[in-house]
């Protein structure tokens, strides 16, 4: 469901977040202005506006725990590609080392690993 949203471009992303919020706001704003003509009045004079400033120092912090967790995940992601691309340059290097029949056969699987990356692996990543 959510995949057609996250392949949007950033623009759009924040345009539909826009809209969605007022719509959201809008229709919040609606019911309670229409509750305030009844009876639940006394009821929304109750509430403190100094209530306001605490949900929104709670929605910061929460906005800012999910970015944590993005970045970290985001990080760990950009570690383990450097390490297998590490891994990889690793072996051709020490691979060189050996007899060309040898090189030749480790070669081969690794050629062939980056091109399953490139021609398979990638595309799919890209497409979710």
């Amino acid at each position: 469901m959510a995949n057609w949203f996250l392949n949007l471009p950033v623009s759009w992303m924040a345009l539909i977040v826009f809209v969605a919020t007022f719509l959201n706001v809008g229709g919040v704003y609606l019911v309670v202005t229409r509750l305030a003509e009844t009876e639940w009045a006394r009821a929304f004079k109750a509430v403190s506006p100094g209530v306001l400033p605490v949900l929104g120092v709670l929605f910061a912090l929460l906005v800012g725990f999910i970015a944590v967790e993005v970045w970290n995940t985001f990080d760990r992601a950009k570690t383990a590609v450097a390490t297998e691309a590490s891994a990889l340059r690793a072996v051709v290097l020490l691979a060189r080392n050996f007899p060309e029949e040898q090189t030749t056969r480790i070669d081969a699987p690794i050629n062939r690993h980056i091109e399953v990356a490139m021609q398979q692996e990638w595309p799919e990543m890209a497409r979710q």
